[in-house]
């Protein structure tokens, strides 16, 4: 098996030119990421519209703070990714009760992880990691699960699930260098 080559999306450009003023990299950062983004959103708060809306607010934050990203700190796509995961997650803890059930989107949620699985150097990152630690990265910063969610669906102790995304983040910073 091969891996795809690497995205030629230059997203730190990107973002550069937004902390500039220059609208027009925001639209094809949107153009590049917007479907994808919309999906790990919809995941998270399992509804269209909030999903749209959510992507929506992440762009905002991204215009507004593009000028703060470091790229030392981590990838740009990540720190995308990051700022829609959070939102998404803050609204899930603030509306809970108004949130519908899930549905399944098994099938769909599998291609797309298998898809940003095999993305890049990370692929080769993650499967230095033991497979139940990777399920966990996977579950927790693809799929937008918490914590408890994971240890359940794991039927693993919450502690050891907090424990190995723990480590497992350090690794994986350290074989991303």
């Amino acid at each position: 098996m091969s891996l795809p080559e690497p995205d030629p999306f230059d997203y730190e450009a990107c973002l550069g030119a937004c902390a500039r003023g220059e609208l027009h990299a925001l639209k094809r950062l949107y153009e590049h990421e917007g479907g994808r983004l919309l999906g790990v959103a919809k995941r998270i708060v399992r509804d269209h519209a909030l999903a749209e809306d959510i992507v929506h607010d992440t762009f905002i934050k991204v215009w507004a703070a593009a000028g703060s990203f470091d790229a030392k700190r981590g990838s740009a796509r990540g720190w995308i990714y990051s700022i829609a995961r959070h939102l998404a997650l803050n609204f899930v803890r603030d509306h809970a009760r108004e949130l519908p059930p899930a549905d399944d989107e098994g099938l769909a949620q599998a291609d797309a992880t298998e898809a940003l699985m095999h993305s890049g150097r990370l692929d080769g990152c993650l499967q230095q990691l033991e497979p139940e630690r990777r399920e966990c990265i996977v579950h927790a910063y693809v799929e937008g699960y918490s914590h408890a969610e994971i240890a359940h669906k794991l039927g693993t102790p919450l502690g050891t699930v907090k424990a190995w995304i723990k480590r497992s983040l350090t690794a994986l910073r350290e074989c991303m260098g």
